[in-house]
C-alpha cells in the first residue's frame, strides 16, 4: 500500500510538472533551444498582458540583482511619499562624503563636492542611470536594505533577498549573493506594479517610476538591442563584471515590454555563472526578448 501511494505521489508529480511544462510552451522550447550552447546559467520568465506565464526557464533559482534591486527601493521610497513622509520635490543635501570615488556614480562625476537635488532627482539618477551613491543615500533614507526586504515581504513577495547596499557589495565579490530574487517572483512583483488596478503606490508615483524606467540609459543592448527602433520598455538592469576567473555572477534585466497594440508584456531575463563574454551575455537577454516578442506581438 505504501509503495502505491508513493507510486501515486510521484506521477501527481510528474503530471503537475508536465502540466507546468505545457503550459509554458512553444515559447518555451524555443528559448530553451537557443540557450542550450551558452555557458551561463540563465533565468527567464515572460508574462503575457493578462498575467498568464507564457515562458518559465530557471524561475525559481535565487539570482543575484544587483542593481535590478533599485527598481525595488524606488517603489519603497515611493511608497513612502505616498504616505507623506517626503515629497518628490524635497531638497535633500548630498555631502561630498556621501559620493565613494571608486564606483559607478553620474552625481558624482557631476558633483564631486556635493550637491543639492530634489528627491525625486535623485531616484531619476538611481534608477535611470544606475547611480550607486544615489541607491545607497536612498537605501540610508528609509532605514536600510532590510526595510526593503520587509516591504516585499509583507505584501506577499517572499522570494526576495536585500541584505546589502552598494557599497557593502563593492568590498567583497560574495556579498552580491545577499541580494537575489527568482525570476518568477521579478515578473509578480512587476505585473502586479503594472496592472490598472495595482495597489502599491498612487498613480502619480507609479508614473513617476515607470517615467525614470522609460527612459533607462544603461544596458540599452539588453532587452532593448533587438526589438524595434522606439519600441517603449521600462526596465532596470544589474551587472556585476567578471571576476579574475573570468566569471560573472549578474548581466541582467527586468522590464515592461510595450507592443506594437499597446499591449505589454513582462519579461525578467538573469543571467549568472556566465564565462561568456559580457557581449554574449547581453545579446543573450536581447535574443530572448526579441523571441517573446516576436511570439506575442499582433499577427498580421
Amino acid at each position: 500500500m505504501k509503495r502505491l501511494c508513493f507510486i501515486g505521489f510521484l506521477i501527481l508529480i510528474i503530471g503537475c510538472n508536465y502540466a507546468q511544462t505545457q503550459r509554458v510552451n512553444p515559447l518555451n522550447r524555443e528559448m530553451e533551444k537557443y540557450l542550450k550552447e551558452k555557458e551561463a546559467k540563465v533565468g527567464v520568465v515572460v508574462t503575457d498582458s493578462i498575467g498568464n506565464v507564457i515562458a518559465w526557464i530557471n524561475g525559481n533559482y535565487q539570482f543575484p540583482m544587483q542593481s535590478v534591486y533599485k527598481f525595488h527601493i524606488a517603489m519603497v521610497v515611493l511608497s513612502e511619499v505616498d504616505k507623506g513622509t517626503f515629497t518628490l520635490d524635497q531638497k535633500m543635501v548630498i555631502k561630498k562624503s556621501d559620493l565613494k570615488t571608486k564606483t559607478w556614480s553620474p552625481i558624482r562625476d557631476l558633483y564631486p563636492k556635493g550637491t543639492t537635488l530634489t528627491l525625486g532627482e535623485i531616484i531619476q539618477y538611481t534608477v535611470g542611470q544606475s547611480d550607486n551613491n544615489g541607491c545607497d543615500y536612498l537605501l540610508k533614507l528609509i532605514g536600510g536594505p532590510k526595510v526593503v526586504e520587509a516591504y516585499f515581504i509583507s505584501k506577499g513577495y517572499p522570494n526576495i533577498s536585500v541584505k546589502a547596499t552598494e557599497a557593502q557589495m563593492h568590498k567583497s565579490w560574495n556579498v552580491q549573493y545577499k541580494n537575489w530574487i527568482t525570476p518568477a517572483e521579478s515578473n509578480r512583483i512587476l505585473f502586479d506594479f503594472h496592472k490598472k488596478n495595482q495597489t502599491f503606490l498612487t498613480s502619480d508615483s507609479k508614473k513617476f517610476l515607470l517615467q525614470c524606467m522609460l527612459n533607462t540609459t544603461t544596458g540599452l543592448k539588453r532587452l532593448k538591442g533587438n526589438l524595434p527602433e522606439g519600441t517603449p520598455v521600462a526596465h532596470k538592469t544589474g551587472s556585476s563584471g567578471s571576476n579574475s576567473s573570468g566569471v560573472t555572477a549578474a548581466t541582467n534585466d527586468i522590464g515592461i515590454v510595450y507592443l506594437p497594440d499597446n499591449k505589454a508584456f513582462i519579461i525578467s531575463v538573469f543571467v549568472t555563472q556566465s564565462t561568456e563574454s559580457e557581449t554574449v551575455n547581453e545579446q543573450m537577454i536581447a535574443d530572448l526578448c526579441l523571441i517573446a516578442w516576436e511570439y506575442l506581438k499582433p499577427k498580421e
